[in-house]
């Protein structure tokens, strides 16, 4: 069993862990009404599309998600809440430092104790017991979006309940062999969605693409044949599926929570990875943390085109 396959099969006890621990750290998380950003890099800025839209919708005040990387130094906020697994991403670390000592409070939420994020940021969140070995996340990212959940009063049973089902009922039939794999969301899902097509790309290196759900009737369905698959999570737009199977594609409609089904498409993932002889462990160009150089960056080169080196993608999972 490779690492990642052992930590995806964690999540529900990992959930509930983090559903218990969202009152003790209470203190560190937004209060009602404050205005707020969420950041991350990868998985962890797909996690933080999730939370802003949940903790919007729950009228817990305005908040918004961004890359760390293009965080709007501008803007004011009550609390920055960064996303990150390492606790070592330049960008992350970047921006706590320009925010230290500003009106705005910093929180981070990571899983290892023993990185300069610590330091960094105003609050912490240790949620160590979510921490993980392989480059592709996946209980972490859940984990940390759970504990925000919980805070918003969102979290249920019903979900770790969902997350176990999602472990043990069997992937629709034929849908490992599918040449494509789109993945809609509404609302909080559309970073799930986005986090899905993530984790199938790193670990299967499938052609993956994602979309707000409504958004794939402008152009992206075009894409759809009997050999791709669309993967709803919630609820479908009124007509959807029926266009997507007018089309021969197939269709996969998200039966179960949203958290619960983004754990069908991680071990989705790892069989097609199986199923192509790839290591879900080693996806090729990625590391677990995202670590830059330090001094100000190069000045921009054209390279001619013949000899344009070949640029090596880096972890979108280092966070």
């Amino acid at each position: 069993m490779t690492h990642v396959e052992d930590e995806l099969k964690s999540q529900p006890e990992c959930w509930t862990r983090a559903a218990e621990e969202a009152g003790p750290y209470r203190e560190a998380l937004p209060a009602p009404g404050e205005r707020v950003a969420v950041v991350g890099c990868g998985t962890s800025y797909f996690m933080a599309q999730a939370v802003a839209a949940l903790r919007e919708g729950a009228g817990q005040g305005e908040t918004d998600a961004f890359a760390a990387s293009e965080f709007p130094y501008g803007r004011s906020y009550d609390r920055v809440i960064a996303l990150t697994r390492s606790g070592t991403t330049t960008e992350v670390l970047e921006l706590l430092g320009r925010s230290r000592g500003e009106a705005t409070r910093t929180t981070a939420v990571t899983a290892d104790p023993a990185t300069p994020v610590m330091t960094a940021a105003d609050d912490v969140v240790v949620l160590d017991f979510a921490d993980e070995r392989s480059v592709v996340q996946t209980r972490f990212a859940t984990t940390a979006l759970t504990l925000l959940r919980a805070h918003l009063g969102l979290h249920t049973d019903s979900v770790v309940a969902d997350g176990r089902t999602a472990l043990t009922t069997d992937l629709p039939q034929g849908l490992v062999e599918c040449a494509q794999f789109t993945f809609l969301g509404r609302g909080w899902t559309v970073g799930l969605a986005n986090e899905a097509g993530l984790k199938m790309r790193e670990a299967s290196l499938s052609w993956t693409e994602a979309y707000p759900a409504m958004e794939y009737r402008h152009g992206p369905i075009s894409i759809a044949t009997e050999s791709t698959a669309t993967w709803m999570f919630g609820e479908a737009p009124r007509g959807l599926a029926e266009q997507v199977r007018a089309t021969g594609g197939r269709w996969i409609a998200g039966r179960l929570d949203p958290l619960a089904e983004l754990v069908r498409a991680q071990r989705l993932a790892v069989a097609v990875a199986a199923a192509r002889g790839l290591d879900p462990d080693r996806p090729r160009h990625l590391t677990r943390s995202v670590i830059l150089p330090a001094g100000p960056a190069a000045p921009a080169e054209v390279p001619e085109p013949r000899e344009a080196p070949e640029t090596a993608a880096t972890s979108s999972d280092a966070v």
